[in-house]
């Protein structure tokens, strides 16, 4: 070993003495502190010197080893087999734009990087039982904040050097590291890109239901983009009145939205892109299939996927956003 194996039993915690076990020596990896082919203390010395039961540290030791980190060698003991760090990714739901950063997060990781994903779906307390029962488990954090007072206080339990935020600059400092998108003038910009498609309607509506979870932020700026250039428009809320009408432009965060914009379409003869408009947050892998086309506006998924496996593979600090683009097809 580089270093002499140490471990912090704490009786009075909520953590299994066994899983306290298996965490130190997951951590000792993941410091370098230990390395492959490093003999790990006996299961009696454990015994002895931190006064546990033979029961736990060798359930201690049969964990790691189901999990391919130890391995053992008859009347030799056990020795560290292969230095495998898990990470463990935040997110807030599974949609398909998720998908793609997810898929080129573990595509971007080396095969020794386990990731366990996990969903708060902008519950608080989801999201406070994921890090507290995390916490110390995990080589480093990938996590996906949302709007709500008490994120700061159960981040700040972690180490920024182990800790990446994604997606929404939200409750972050100048001291964490990140990759965001971003939701307010980054938009304003593709909206001012798509000027020549939206001038050929008469006005423009933004649909923001009230389900949505989207920053509030992307309102403010569409009204700012509106007002500048002199388009006429609506912010939507209530998504069960809405009654697709020629001439009018939308934008909706929701695809929830986009399949109700389309069979009013049909009910109504409306042709996308030459009667109505449809402008989509968001891009995923289908939207270039649907109907003949769907605009969107988007950040690139897949790049914030890379970046944020870039934050896992290096050991330096990140802080940085990934641009925002719009895509014109044929529903616009």
């Amino acid at each position: 070993m580089k270093k002499t194996f140490s471990l912090n039993i704490n009786k009075n915690s909520d953590i299994p003495k066994y899983q306290q076990l298996v965490n130190a020596i997951n951590n000792a990896l993941a410091n370098n502190t230990m390395i492959a082919g490093d003999m790990l203390p006996s299961v009696n010395s454990i015994c002895k010197d931190y006064k546990l039961s033979r029961d736990t540290v060798f359930k201690s030791y049969s964990i790691l080893k189901e999990q391919g980190v130890i391995d053992s060698v008859p009347n030799k003991g056990y020795y560290v087999a292969n230095v495998t760090r898990k990470v463990l990714l935040v997110l807030d739901t599974f949609k398909a734009y998720k998908e793609v950063l997810y898929h080129s997060f573990i595509n971007n990781l080396p095969d020794n990087i386990i990731t366990d994903v996990q969903f708060h779906h902008y519950n608080i307390e989801n999201f406070k039982t994921i890090l507290n029962n995390s916490k110390g488990k995990y080589y480093k954090y990938v996590v996906m904040g949302f709007d709500d007072e008490t994120v700061p206080e159960i981040l700040a339990d972690y180490k920024n050097e182990k800790l990446l935020l994604i997606d929404w600059n939200i409750h972050s400092n100048t001291t964490n590291n990140y990759v965001f998108q971003d939701f307010g003038e980054a938009f304003y910009n593709g909206l001012k890109a798509a000027m020549s498609a939206f001038k050929k309607y008469k006005e423009i509506h933004f649909i923001y239901p009230t389900f949505t979870n989207h920053p509030i932020e992307t309102v403010t700026y569409f009204k700012k983009y509106c007002k500048k250039f002199q388009f006429d428009y609506k912010v939507i809320t209530n998504q069960k009145s809405l009654n697709i009408q020629k001439d009018i432009a939308y934008i909706s965060v929701s695809d929830r939205i986009l399949g109700r914009f389309l069979e009013q379409c049909r009910n109504k003869d409306l042709e996308p892109g030459v009667d109505v408009g449809f402008l989509s947050y968001n891009e995923t892998p289908m939207k270039k299939f649907i109907y003949k086309g769907i605009s969107v506006i988007t950040t690139d998924f897949k790049a914030l996927g890379e970046k944020a496996a870039g934050f896992i593979n290096e050991e330096a600090s990140m802080q940085l956003y990934i641009p925002t683009e719009l895509i014109l097809r044929e529903s616009l």
